[in-house]
C-alpha cells in the first residue's frame, strides 16, 4: 500500500508517552522489526500541534532512530514522519485505519 509524507514544518511536537517496544506477536513475546534493517521498533506517542489543533498519535519508530531519555513533555522533531492506511479482518471482523511511522525522532526543535 502506497505511504504519503506529512509535513511538520509549521507544527510543534511533544512526547506524550515514552517509547514502547512494538511487538509483532505478543502471545510468543516475539518483537517486530524493520524488515530493511532488522532494527526493533517501538512506538512513541506524539502529541502534534499544527494550526490551533492538537492530536495525539501513535508512532513507530526502529530503535536506532529513537535517542535516550525521550520522556513526557520533551519536545522534539520527527525524520521521514510517513502515513499509511490499513485493512485487515481478525475473527470475520473487519477493521482497518491509519497506521504512522517515522525514520527517527530527535529530541529538541
Amino acid at each position: 500500500m502506497p505511504s504519503f509524507k506529512i509535513d511538520l514544518s509549521t507544527a510543534v511536537v511533544f512526547v506524550a508517552t515514552a517509547p514502547v517496544p512494538k511487538m509483532a506477536n505478543k502471545q510468543t513475546g516475539e518483537r517486530a522489526v524493520d524488515r530493511e534493517t532488522g532494527a526493533g521498533l517501538s512506538t512513541v506517542g506524539l502529541l502534534i500541534s499544527d494550526e490551533g489543533e492538537g492530536s495525539l498519535y501513535q508512532v513507530t519508530v526502529p530503535e536506532t532512530g529513537i535517542p535516550e531519555g525521550l520522556t513526557p513533555g520533551v519536545p522534539v522533531s520527527v525524520v521521514g514522519l510517513k502515513a499509511r492506511d490499513w485493512e485487515n479482518e481478525f475473527n470475520g471482523q473487519k477493521r482497518h485505519g491509519i497506521s504512522f511511522r517515522a525514520v527517527a525522532i530527535t529530541a529538541g526543535v
